[in-house]
């Protein structure tokens, strides 16, 4: 399904130029991961609230997604490209957002905030997945995905690390007066130069070919402009989503509830398990928000690790196989979450957690790709994370009544549910038709 034109193989270190941006995409989207439900109670809001909080990433998705996807998809500059203009104003606008994050002082200030940041991110990560599409073949299209995983893994393990990090150079982790810890603010600070830089370096080294007959390309977007014909071509294009994709998505709904539930309830299921605390402007909690980022450094971290093998299993058995397994592996790992309850044994099931994330990063994109029209590629990649976003809709809006009502308010219980939504979503990987593999 893709153009019929031969793409050069890349080299490891093109390979490495074009996906470097992605660590500093990632260094700003675990800064948020591990810290933003930390910085919401630190800023007063209540355990049961926090979901709603959270809605703020994926509605800005659902927003900016199929958009940008369309937009990249018919943009072309000599010297810019296609994809790269996006990294560069998504990179800029995220980093303004990570400096103002940690700076807020009310909780309708953090939530406005993270709108911005959110949406930033979105602008420059999702021309990244089409941009592997782009130019890459189907034999290094899988390569292609595991880099950029390798990349998010290491921009989380560090970005994850931060706080504690600066709790050990001495800097304080007590929200003084009720103001964000300055081991948050300073760390938020690195990630905002980080994720710049990271971008600004794919941007100046990574090149784009041409579209291949370049006066009929601008004769197409010449016909398509218009906002009623752009509209029409973003929301008719659901209707015409290849089959792979819809199976796909009911896989990614089950299991973005679980890391969305994972996300948002780890900090607060942690403090109350295992520090024996939910007051947010204890010492315990804030020691409970450092050792999460810990936690998530190692999922991160094994993530990474992890990319360049998963491929390898995936030569010998199939994506299916891989992507089936590594769900399982951690959903079973979130649910064990509740029988823990020493500090160092909380890291064993961040490992399957890694190992889960790093399918996840790297097989649903892999598979879909291989289904895709070429013109299209940014547009279903887009498309793509709406079965990303609106699971965590669903989640944002319920799991705050599920952890109240059906568990009494204790976190840990929702993301034992979170690891029974990712154990379906392994289960229904069998669905999937994989047009890379014999029927």
């Amino acid at each position: 399904m893709h153009s019929s034109s031969k793409k050069p193989l890349l080299s490891f270190w093109q390979l490495w130029n074009m996906s470097l941006g992605f660590f500093g995409i990632q260094f700003g989207f675990a800064l948020q991961n591990a810290n933003v439900s930390r910085i919401f109670s630190t800023l007063g809001a209540n355990p049961d609230d926090l979901p709603l909080f959270w809605l703020a990433p994926p509605v800005t998705g659902l927003l900016v997604q199929p958009i940008i996807g369309y937009l990249s998809d018919r943009t072309w500059h000599p010297v810019w490209g296609r994809r790269r203009p996006f990294f560069f104003i998504g990179a800029l606008l995220a980093s303004i957002a990570l400096f103002l994050m940690p700076n807020s002082s009310a909780l309708w200030m953090a939530a406005i905030v993270l709108w911005l940041l959110d949406g930033a991110i979105n602008v420059s990560m999702e021309p990244f997945r089409a941009f592997v599409g782009d130019k890459l073949g189907p034999s290094q299209q899988t390569a292609g995905f595991a880099m950029q995983t390798f990349f998010i893994g290491w921009g989380a393990v560090i970005a994850s690390l931060l706080p504690t990090i600066f709790t050990h150079m001495g800097v304080s982790n007590i929200p003084l007066n009720g103001a964000i810890p300055d081991t948050v603010r300073y760390s938020f600070y690195a990630g905002g130069a980080v994720y710049f830089l990271a971008v600004l370096w794919t941007v100046l080294t990574a090149k784009e070919a041409p579209p291949e007959d370049l006066a009929a390309f601008q004769a197409e977007v010449k016909s398509s402009q218009g906002m009623g014909r752009a509209l029409s071509e973003i929301f008719g294009g659901f209707a015409k989503m290849p089959k792979t994709m819809m199976q796909l998505a009911v896989v990614q709904f089950f299991t973005w509830i679980g890391l969305f539930a994972m996300w948002i309830y780890t900090t607060n299921g942690v403090a109350e398990n295992v520090f024996g605390t939910t007051d947010a402007q204890s010492a315990a909690f804030q020691e409970a928000g450092n050792h999460v980022g810990v936690m998530f450094a190692v999922y991160s971290g094994v993530s990474a690790l992890a990319a360049f093998i998963l491929p390898v299993f995936a030569r010998h058995t199939s994506r299916k196989v891989v992507h089936l397994t590594c769900l399982l592996i951690g959903g079973l790992s979130l649910l064990s979450l509740y029988t823990i309850h020493d500090l160092n044994t909380l890291f064993v099931p961040m490992i399957g957690v890694g190992i889960a994330w790093a399918s996840i990063l790297t097989m649903p994109y892999a598979i879909l790709a291989g289904a895709l029209p070429a013109n299209r590629m940014g547009y279903y990649m887009g498309v793509f994370n709406f079965f990303i976003v609106i699971p965590q809709i669903v989640s944002g809006l319920l799991l705050g009544y599920v952890t109240k009502h059906w568990f009494a308010g204790h976190s840990v219980k929702t993301l034992m549910l979170g690891g029974l939504c990712m154990v379906i979503a392994g289960v229904l990987t069998l669905i999937v038709r994989d047009e890379a593999e014999p029927a």
